[in-house]
Formats: C-alpha cells, structure tokens, sequence
C-alpha cells in the first residue's frame, strides 16, 4: 500500500505565517470578520506557496512598530438597544449545549454540565453594560468558554478533581471601558476551560500564531 505523499514543510510554515499575518490585518481593520473567516479557509485547503502568498498580497503593508490606534478593532461588539436579559439557564445533560454566533448574553448566565458539555462563543457576543457574569455548575462534565480579546476575564471556581483554566495568548485589554466577563461556579471531576482567540480564528490557529509569536519572542530577546 503506498504511503501518502508528505506535505513539504515550506509550505506548512509559510501557512502559519500567512494565518498570522490574516489575523493581524483583521486586527488593524483592514479585514472584515467575514473576509478573515474566508480568506482562513483558503489558507488551509492552499497547496502551493502561491495560492498561500496570494491571500495577504492585496493588503497594506503593517509597519513593524506599528499599534492599533485608539478607536481601531476591539474585537468586541457592544449590545445597543438590544433587550439584555437578567438572567439564561445553559443546560448540558448527558448531552451538549452551545451558544454562539451573533447573541446578547443575560447579565447572569448559569451552565449546567453534567455527564455532557456546554460551549459558550462570546467572540460575535453584543456584551451589555458593565459585568457579564457566568456561573458554571459542572460534574463529571465540562464547559469551554471561548472569549475575543478586548474583553477583561475575572475568573475564580472551586474544582474538586476537577480545574478552572485559561488558555491563550493575546494583549491584554487595555480599554478600561471594556466588557467584563466574571466566570466562577464548581466542577467535580469535570472543567471549565477559557480560551482567548481572535474571531475566525480555529484552534489549530490560535497554536499556530502562538508558536510564531514565541519565536518572535525569543528571537528578539536573543535567546
């Protein structure tokens, strides 16, 4: 049986690179969310440098000292005149719940996983005025929380066999006027997981930018 042909390891890097770069012009605006989630798909399915190289070379060019100005994508879009509910039951029984796309969260939200899962997606969220709060009640289940940067995440929970995490490298917020996400509750022998990532950004994505911004890290530290 013949052995499938291996992807060159060019390719691959220069795919990292071209998502990163996606992710940054959508950060400095010059991409609309729908145009980010496009042009990502086509960064996976391309097969030659070219097709890849092809995504960024209609963009300006982003100086290297360069820092979104006040005012630029926040990644955050903000609830206005929307109804904002007091309080949303998430339940996740045996079985799985999510939220995501386009919504309005209640100023209180309580998840319930147990023996199953709950995924809540704030990146297209219209957050409310002030605090946002999540209250997770999971056993023997868990629930993800994927969260835009732009957002301030508070996060306190007692695990029993079980763990609070957050994952994810992004700048932190620095508009003190942004949304506050509180997260706490209780797991036993489940979690509650908080992953910051850009809006269209897939998880094998966020590894991908997070690896090369390491090395860009070390690179200029010298090390």
């Amino acid at each position: 049986m013949s052995q499938p042909t291996p992807v060159p390891v060019p390719l691959e890097q220069t795919r990292e690179r071209i998502i990163t770069q996606l992710c940054e012009h959508f950060a400095y605006d010059n991409l609309t969310a729908e145009a980010l989630e496009e042009r990502l798909d086509r960064a996976h399915s391309a097969a030659t440098l070219d097709d890849l190289r092809g995504l960024v070379s209609d963009l300006p060019v982003i100086a290297a000292d360069a820092t979104p100005a006040p005012g630029a994508r926040t990644f955050v879009s903000p609830s206005v005149g929307a109804h904002v509910s007091e309080r949303q039951i998430i339940i996740g029984i045996m079985g799985g719940a999510e939220k995501k796309g386009l919504w309005t969260p209640a100023k209180q939200i309580y998840v319930v996983a147990f023996m199953g899962g709950a995924e809540l997606d704030f990146r297209e969220a219209r957050f409310g005025p002030g605090v946002t709060e999540v209250i997770v009640f999971a056993v023997m289940g868990g629930a993800e929380i994927i969260v835009p940067p732009g957002v301030h995440v508070d996060m306190n929970g007692l695990a029993l066999m079980g763990g609070f995490s957050q994952n994810g490298t992004v700048p932190l917020p620095t508009d003190p006027h942004a949304p506050i996400l509180r997260i706490g509750g209780f797991a036993m022998m489940g979690g509650v997981e908080v992953t910051v990532r850009y809006p269209g950004e897939r998880p094998r994505d966020a590894k991908a930018r997070e690896k090369l911004e390491r090395s860009e890290r070390k690179r200029l530290s010298g090390g």
